[in-house]
């Protein structure tokens, strides 16, 4: 099979267009399967996480079918790019950006955070928390806790900073969310941002910091393991153990 080698520090829309030629020039036909994700990173030369955002990004551009416990299926032979509506980073690479940035700004806002400024804290939080099954609602609250971080800081630059990463969060993230948010998670996500806003409260920078580092370092996890576990189910259904691919 003619791949090439993707360079590690390439994102992830290089290896959707390099799959993405592959069909358009049928060497992988229409409703054919693709080799398995192990085989695709090898030749690749690339991480799995980075392969998986790929094929999402394909997903949503109309080319690829991901029939979960089964495979991921050839849908379409058009164009030679990936054609994919997101063209920002992936949810790994923003997730890790926003650990970098917002563990410092969640610092900064606990040196100089007034009382309105926390009060307003505490009540996105309260909003996610009555709203926890309500997907748009909970969003909002998401967005308007973390903007309120960066606004407490008293430094204009850095809430728009934090604005442009929120509007990073493309469509790919979207289906990243889509397929992997609970209810479990999003009662997690309270609970975190508790832990933020407390220490921001206390004036407590480095509690802050680290408390902001923690809530994404486990979306990160969380990401990972719903990859994982999908990976894992489509594994056992190949091998023909369809009732332990059930648990996942």
């Amino acid at each position: 099979m003619p791949l090439q080698a993707v360079e590690p520090k390439r994102l992830y829309r290089q290896i959707a267009d390099q799959i993405a030629g592959l069909i358009a020039k049928g060497e992988f036909p229409n409703g054919s399967r693709l080799p398995a994700e192990r085989e695709l990173a090898s030749k690749l030369g690339v991480s799995r996480a980075s392969l998986r955002e790929a094929i999402i990004s394909l997903e949503i551009a109309g080319l690829v079918e991901v029939r979960v416990g089964t495979g991921i299926f050839v849908k379409a032979r058009t164009g030679s790019g990936s054609d994919a509506h997101d063209a920002g980073p992936g949810p790994f690479e923003l997730l890790n950006a926003r650990k970098l940035i917002e563990g410092e700004i969640a610092a900064l806002a606990a040196k100089r955070a007034t009382a309105p400024d926390i009060d307003g804290l505490r009540a996105c939080v309260e909003r996610m928390e009555a709203n926890v099954g309500d997907f748009a609602v909970r969003e909002e609250a998401d967005r308007d806790f973390h903007l309120r971080i960066a606004k407490a800081t008293g430094n204009g630059s850095l809430e728009l900073v934090v604005e442009g990463m929120w509007e990073q969060r493309a469509e790919l993230w979207g289906r990243m969310q889509q397929h992997f948010h609970t209810r479990e998670l999003a009662q997690a996500t309270v609970r975190d941002h508790s832990a933020i806003v407390k220490a921001i409260a206390a004036h407590d920078a480095d509690g802050a910091r680290a408390a902001m580092h923690r809530h994404i370092a486990r979306v990160v996890r969380e990401f990972q393991r719903g990859l994982d576990d999908a990976a894992r189910a489509k594994q056992l259904v190949s091998s023909g153990d369809a009732r332990r691919a059930r648990r996942f």
